[in-house]
């Protein structure tokens, strides 16, 4: 009997669902994350694809690259499979913000340049909001045919023919978020989605009974892949909500496991740290998360202290401590790479912090904590049939087990690599182990190690900041810093290095929470921060900057982009806090330079 594994395409999957789960829900919008606005059974679904791919087939475009720019919603899983189903290649992006163009729109006009898009299939609104403006701001707009999906009459689903689609045609690009570098399309195949989609559901365990709902943006490989076409690998409903509703008010993600007994979520670590700053004990009072059987943690720097509140704050309430399921991924791998087993609890590693430094990994006992300590999660073990080797990035000879390398990794789920660019392709998807032969793995450009099975990430090469001979870990440093002084926003620093007369120095630069910014002591502040650092790292900070709430450089899915707060610190047009302070030489920033 034909079922999901079985399936060679993202078509196939959809058509056998549309087939023998017809009137089964799959997909509900909720509107504010709490009200249902809508919506779609498989054959419903499979029907809207199906017009949207003849409207895509009319215009003779398969093979080439459309982009689309959706709100959070049904439209947008509409439109990815009407993609899918006239074989054009989908890019999923985030729609430019109209009151924020300037801010918004390069990203956008990279990723349109790099992958020579020629349609943009968007929503009624968005249309009206951004074709005639970012036309007008950009060339790259002016050639592209814009396609609004929701205009497309239904009828047009019976003039299908399917395309000559098989396993190893491209579904879609994987913008990756730009983080270090400029946003590259990572290249993904029906193959890659189809097996890595059975990776996962033997690794989160998803069965037929499984309840879904995801906020994490579609744009994201976490939100596309586990949050939208997991549960239609499954076959089980999935509860969508914008990420705006869960920001503003994470009581709503929490309120929707427990209204509809979710049993699989997703979010990186500020979701749940998120739940615990911004959630009341009255709005919890009625929660019942005891169905919440795998609550995944993933895409950003897992720290300790959050998994450990977050257990304990939500036991009350039927949260399970095995339910929590740290883990580590890209989308060059298409989305996971490790992650806890089953039943297992979440653990970490205690490990000295020089020996850190130094690319050594040092265990430390509970009995014998102290102050050099660094507290590293474990991301679990590899899933299903995955290779993973650290190595040492210069050498390219395998680690041994005590030593910090870059993550390398081998598997069918490795995406077949970067659009357009054959010489970064080759470097990342094509390492051998200089001492063995092993290969090709992918490098990950992570490093981190093995210990007992499970891995341990440490940080990413290119934050990595190396001050006299000792490695420093931005996120590290950056934890330090939040916690010195009660005015200063959780998870919105940057610490990066800058060379000064041929020396690396430390620069932080650091969000102030909006209700201080009239009432800031930043002498105090900035005290607090080198004493902080200094205390903890044994390191001078060389320029603290303190800046306005919401003006730190983030990539689309959130992460803070280190290199581009690098370039504007030495631009001078960080949008510094106002306030009593002194000023450099170049007149840049406030209380900043030893």
């Amino acid at each position: 009997m034909k079922n999901e594994q079985n399936c060679s395409t993202l078509i196939d999957l959809l058509q056998y669902r549309a087939l023998n789960q017809s009137e089964q829900k799959a997909y509900t919008f909720l509107q504010n994350g709490e009200k249902e606005l809508g919506s779609w059974n498989y054959k419903q679904l499979e029907e809207k694809a199906r017009a949207i791919a003849v409207e895509l087939q009319k215009r003779q475009a398969s093979s080439q690259r459309a982009l689309l720019l959706y709100p959070q919603g049904l439209e947008f899983i509409a439109a990815l499979f009407g993609c899918l189903y006239a074989g054009v290649v989908a890019i999923p992006a985030p729609p430019p913000d109209p009151i924020r163009l300037k801010r918004t729109l390069p990203r956008l006009k990279a990723i349109i340049k790099d992958a020579q898009a020629s349609l943009i299939l968007t929503d009624s609104q968005r249309y009206s909001q951004l074709k005639e403006t970012t036309s007008k701001l950009s060339n790259e707009f002016q050639a592209i045919d814009w396609i609004v999906s929701e205009e497309i009459p239904s009828q047009l689903a019976q003039e299908w023919q399917k395309p000559n689609i098989h396993s190893d045609t491209l579904a879609y690009l994987q913008y990756t978020s730009g983080s270090t570098s400029t946003p590259k399309g990572v290249m993904l195949t029906h193959k890659n989605l189809i097996h890595h989609c059975g990776y996962i559901k033997q690794a989160w365990g998803y069965t037929s009974e499984s309840i879904a709902t995801t906020w994490v943006p579609h744009f994201h490989d976490y939100g596309l892949v586990d949050g939208l076409i997991q549960p239609l690998y499954c076959g089980i409903p999935c509860y969508v909500m914008s990420p705006i509703a869960f920001y503003m008010r994470p009581i709503r993600w929490l309120k929707t496991i427990s209204r509809y007994q979710v049993t699989h979520s997703q979010g990186p670590n500020f979701a749940y740290e998120h739940c615990l700053r911004r959630t009341t004990a009255e709005q919890r009072a009625n929660l019942d998360l005891s169905s919440w059987r795998t609550a995944s943690n993933g895409a950003e720097p897992i720290r300790q202290e959050t998994v450990d509140n977050f257990i304990a704050t939500f036991e009350p309430y039927g949260f399970r401590r095995d339910a929590l399921y740290p883990a580590y991924g890209l989308a060059e791998a298409t989305l996971l790479v490790s992650t806890k087993k089953h039943q297992a609890e979440p653990r970490a590693c205690q490990v000295e912090a020089q020996a850190l430094e130094k690319n050594r990994v040092v265990k430390v006992s509970p009995e014998n904590q102290h102050k050099g300590v660094r507290t590293v999660v474990s991301c679990g073990s590899p899933i299903g049939g995955m290779k993973v080797a650290i190595a040492n990035p210069d050498t390219l000879t395998k680690c041994q087990p005590n030593e910090v390398g870059e993550i390398w990794v081998c598997d069918l789920s490795m995406a077949v690599g970067y659009w357009n660019r054959a010489e970064e392709t080759e470097r990342t998807f094509s390492a051998y182990l200089a001492d063995s032969g092993e290969g090709p793995f992918m490098r990950t450009g992570d490093l981190g190690f093995l210990q007992d099975g499970e891995l341990f990430i440490t940080g990413r090469i290119k934050d990595v900041i190396i001050i006299r001979g000792r490695n420093h870990y931005p996120q590290d440093i950056e934890l330090t810093v939040e916690q010195s002084h009660p005015s200063l926003r959780y998870a919105h620093g940057a610490a990066f290095g800058v060379e000064i007369k041929g020396e690396e120095r430390l620069v932080v630069v650091q969000e102030v929470e909006r209700s201080y910014h009239k009432q800031l002591n930043i002498d105090e502040v900035v005290g607090n921060i080198r004493e902080a650092v200094r205390d903890e790292h044994d390191i001078q900070v060389y320029s603290v900057v303190l800046i306005k709430a919401g003006s730190i450089s983030k990539t689309s899915s959130g992460k803070i982009q280190r290199s581009a707060c690098r370039v504007k610190f030495l631009e001078g047009t960080l949008d510094v806090l106002e306030g009593k302070g002194e000023m450099t030489s170049q007149g840049r920033v406030l209380s900043a330079t030893k």
